[in-house]
């Protein structure tokens, strides 16, 4: 059940991941389609950077959360032009 308090968050946690994205915190974000899980690419030195960083998000206590170190990431870059062969 998402409550009253729970939704008026909802805005606030999207101005504070814009924010982070635009700072160059926030990697990636996606949310489950049944919205019951949230995935996030930190650019962090140390767990505690990422502690600090997910204490900030106005939505964190509603949440049970677990930080996986990675190895390296990869992505396809949105920005850069797409080529063709024909």
């Amino acid at each position: 059940m998402l409550t009253e308090d729970f939704l008026r968050q909802i805005p606030h946690q999207r101005a504070k991941v814009n924010k982070l994205f635009r700072d160059g915190k926030l990697i990636n974000y996606a949310l489950s389609l049944d919205n019951s899980k949230i995935w996030a690419i930190v650019n962090a030195n140390s767990e505690l950077d990422v502690l600090e960083l997910i204490s900030q998000l106005p939505l964190t206590r509603f949440m049970q959360y677990k930080i996986n170190t990675l190895t390296f990431y990869s992505a396809v870059n949105a920005d850069a032009p797409v080529f063709s062969m024909n």
